[in-house]
């Protein structure tokens, strides 16, 4: 029991120093990528468009995605100060890429319309999926 206690002891401090730095990076890229919609997803959201609100989603998921598989497989938090960053930049000019080839996606979601926003999640998705594994790789 006492080598349980003593590993615990020697990993928390770690954890909770990964951990913050991810979660903060991660709560700077989706602040940055509410900025760089062109649309107040959570004004839209509040107001009830269920169409910003999977966008948006969507968004933190493919940011989160790649983040956690960066601080997974760090071994210091250096690391993910490095690889971490350059996920998130990845995403998105992705996100961005996406909306501007396809144009009237932004208007679509700020009319509800849940199916463009259900394809922009997947793409979203997809990418974070690809992004995660590279860095992992």
């Amino acid at each position: 029991m006492e080598a349980v206690f003593q590993s615990f002891l020697a990993g928390f401090p770690v954890l909770l120093l990964h951990s913050s730095v991810t979660l903060a990076m991660l709560a700077a890229a989706v602040a940055l990528y509410i900025k760089i919609t062109p649309y107040d997803d959570l004004g839209l959201i509040r107001d009830g468009n269920v169409a910003a609100a999977v966008s948006l989603a969507g968004a933190i998921l493919g940011l989160g995605i790649p983040l956690a598989f960066s601080m997974a497989s760090s071994i210091s938090v250096w690391e993910i100060l490095i690889w971490g960053p350059v996920t998130l930049v990845l995403q998105l000019v992705a996100f961005r890429f996406t909306d501007l080839i396809m144009r009237d996606l932004p208007q679509r979601i700020v009319d509800g319309e849940l199916g463009p926003a259900v394809l922009l999640v997947s793409i979203k998705l997809t990418v974070a999926a690809i992004n995660a594994a590279a860095v992992t790789g």
